[in-house]
């Protein structure tokens, strides 16, 4: 660890109000002692109250717990730090490695009795997502430079209706994270408008020399979001979708992150929604169908008759 961090840590762990030995300052921070003495020193020199007691009982201690909030943190706030960090690493979050580091030595800074509580709640607190693909790691990373620093990349990007990865420059407005993928919000150099790229789709990813200005007070989050589930309020031509059926299916329709965009009412045993008509047809029907016998479609006519469509496709195709 550089001289200024282990210096730093000497004073957190004065902080914590524990008296400590040079031995034990050095085991803690796995540094030689006499580089102990050496960082007391200046720290004492810097005017910096470190009391040492000689003796038996002696060691080093802080006047007066020297340091306070906000560069401490208390007990339940390390623990939800630690808890975040556990959710952000499990998404995939770019800066893992910077992130493994803070949460070291967020442990490492504290005193024995709270280092023993954050491993409890840590060992007992888990967070489960789907693997995502590893190369995106590195994109990720190029990604979050190329939005901080404000230069454009050269990528190679492979759509879902693609089998050959098309070149183009884009201008990274921000990273998002949503249903367990991650995605980039950025200026299209090729298609000359702001789009959504997926980042396991970014097959090539290289910086270029070009500087752009991210428009003031836009949100990558609120362009992701119009673009994924658009306001139909005030809109023409809007249909009720109508469902009924187990309350518990109806449930999970509502919370469902696309219908439930779109919920108008929801009784004991129905569930209603308000929807364009191609939504109807062209998403709705492949989305209902997995929930089986659990709910029935009592409008629109038209959407029950693609359901019979799209079912004796799938048995047609799975006789054959």
């Amino acid at each position: 660890m550089p001289k200024n961090d282990n210096m730093l840590a000497i004073l957190w762990l004065l902080n914590s109000g524990v008296k400590m030995t040079a031995k034990q300052i050095s085991e803690k921070l796995e540094i030689n002692i006499r580089t102990v003495y050496r960082y007391i020193d200046a720290l004492c020199a810097s005017g910096v109250p470190i009391i040492s007691d000689s003796g038996h009982n002696g060691g080093y201690s802080l006047l007066n717990n020297f340091i306070r909030a906000p560069l401490l943190f208390d007990i339940e706030e390390k623990k939800a730090l630690l808890h975040a960090a556990v959710f952000a690493k499990e998404a995939g979050y770019p800066l893992s490695e910077a992130l493994g580091n803070a949460t070291s030595k967020l442990k490492m800074y504290s005193n024995q009795e709270q280092e023993s509580i954050l491993s409890r709640h840590l060992a007992g607190f888990e967070v489960i997502n789907r693997r995502e693909y590893p190369s995106i790691q590195p994109v990720l990373v190029e990604l979050e430079q190329a939005v901080e620093n404000e230069f454009s990349v050269e990528i190679d990007y492979r759509t879902c209706h693609e089998e050959q990865p098309k070149n183009r420059v884009i201008d990274p407005y921000g990273t998002v994270y949503w249903n367990n993928k991650w995605y980039t919000v950025a200026f299209c150099h090729l298609r000359n408008e702001i789009r959504t790229f997926r980042v396991e789709r970014i097959l090539q990813i290289k910086r270029t020399q070009i500087i752009f200005k991210r428009p003031e007070a836009f949100s990558p989050r609120e362009f992701f979001m119009q673009n994924l589930l658009p306001d139909l309020v005030g809109k023409d031509g809007l249909i009720s979708l109508i469902i009924g059926g187990r309350s518990d299916a109806l449930d999970d329709l509502c919370l469902h992150w696309y219908l439930g965009h779109y919920l108008k009412e929801r009784t004991s045993n129905q569930a209603i929604f308000l929807l364009e008509e191609k939504s109807i047809d062209t998403y709705v029907p492949s989305l209902l169908l997995s929930y089986g016998k659990s709910i029935q479609v009592i409008e629109p006519q038209s959407l029950k008759e693609k359901l019979v469509v799209v079912a004796s496709e799938l048995m047609e195709y799975y006789q054959l």
